[in-house]
């Protein structure tokens, strides 16, 4: 098995303890709500196990960047959804913003928190809410609730496990890794069945 996850750990946890990491959190969180593929989680981790106390301050400040993010996402849907579609396709997520449409019509706010809260490509949620003009408090509640449930759950477990995980988590990276590749993959394939 390709030891890819254990390199970009190193990786990021040489990045937790730079001066500017709260910056840099921010700006991946920021850019993965609307177009950027790597989650905040891969630097949102490190920096809570890095520094435990700071943990909680690390999550508001992924869930605020995330939510602004989401923001823009939810712009390029409202704005332009006839030129942010194409990209969407391209980019293989085509399946992924039908579905998005169909839950929108069916369960609105439900699905922005749903979304918010699990590995489903929050991004395309953003731009679909746009598009299908959903109510605009609705959609920052939604991801509010649900980026913030998911990045305070997981800087406090980080945290609260602090060095006793921490072996576990460079033990088992590239498979917890390459298990959340699969997850992806399959719930890429469920989307488009």
């Amino acid at each position: 098995m390709t030891r890819l996850f254990s390199g970009l750990y190193l990786r990021m946890l040489r990045w937790s303890a730079h001066r500017h990491a709260p910056r840099y959190l921010a700006v991946l969180s920021f850019a993965e709500s609307s177009f950027f593929p790597i989650p905040p989680d891969v630097m949102l981790m490190p920096m809570s196990l890095a520094q435990p106390r700071r943990a909680m301050r690390f999550a508001l400040i992924t869930t605020i960047a995330s939510v602004l993010g989401g923001l823009l996402g939810y712009l390029i849907g409202y704005f332009a959804m006839e030129l942010a579609e194409p990209i969407i396709i391209a980019a293989g997520q085509g399946a992924a913003l039908q579905t998005a449409r169909e839950w929108f019509l069916n369960w609105g706010f439900w699905v922005v928190l749903l979304a918010g809260f699990s590995p489903i490509p929050y991004k395309v949620f953003t731009v679909a809410a746009g598009g299908m003009a959903l109510a605009l408090f609705p959609f920052v509640l939604a991801s509010l609730i649900g980026r913030g449930a998911r990045f305070f759950l997981v800087a406090g477990v980080v945290a609260w496990g602090g060095p006793r995980i921490e072996p576990w988590i460079r033990r088992y990276v590239d498979i917890l890794g390459w298990l959340g590749v699969i997850l992806l993959v399959l719930l890429y394939l469920f989307y488009i069945n």
